[in-house]
């Protein structure tokens, strides 16, 4: 199943462009306005590419330097895309405690993909997590809104996992 990680181009529409620029009109001048831009843009785009955040930029007159360090900054923003599947496996103390590492490794290799990157068809995107309150299932992963428990790390256990996911 080792899919290729993609490098997604940049594909924002006018129809976002415009969005955006109306939410940075309405925020011009207020002291603090670029996180509730930043966080319309992530709502907008679902990411913050390089694009996006050198509009944010011009248009608000600010470095994209500081655009870039805000966005980095902040756990709640995403410099990539996000598959249609999301991937969060749990490195929280018990968890990884409890193999967790070796259950995101697994899916490293099985997906083809790295830490915040995405499969080349779109589908999963892979990332780790601090606690998702499900310690007594550790290690833990989720799926989007579904959860897995006691996992092992076995391939073909998450192979399985992702097999329902296929379509």
């Amino acid at each position: 199943m080792a899919l290729k990680k993609c490098v997604v181009p940049f594909a924002g529409t006018a129809e976002q462009e415009k969005a955006l620029k109306a939410t940075i009109a309405e925020h011009i001048g207020d002291k603090g306005a670029l996180m509730p831009v930043l966080q319309k843009a992530q709502e907008i785009y679902g990411y913050l590419p390089i694009e996006v955040q050198t509009m944010i930029a011009e248009e608000m007159g600010i470095p994209l330097e500081k655009v870039y360090g805000v966005a980095t900054f902040y756990a709640q923003f995403s410099l990539n895309p996000k598959g249609k599947y999301r991937i969060s496996v749990c490195l929280g103390t018990a968890c990884y405690v409890k193999g967790a590492g070796d259950v995101y490794g697994a899916l490293q290799r099985i997906l083809g993909i790295g830490p915040g990157e995405i499969t080349a068809d779109g589908k999963f995107s892979l990332e780790d997590c601090r606690c998702i309150g499900a310690c007594g299932l550790a290690p833990v992963l989720t799926i989007n809104d579904d959860v897995y428990g006691r996992l092992t790390g076995d391939e073909k256990e998450l192979k399985d996992i992702l097999a329902k996911y296929a379509e």
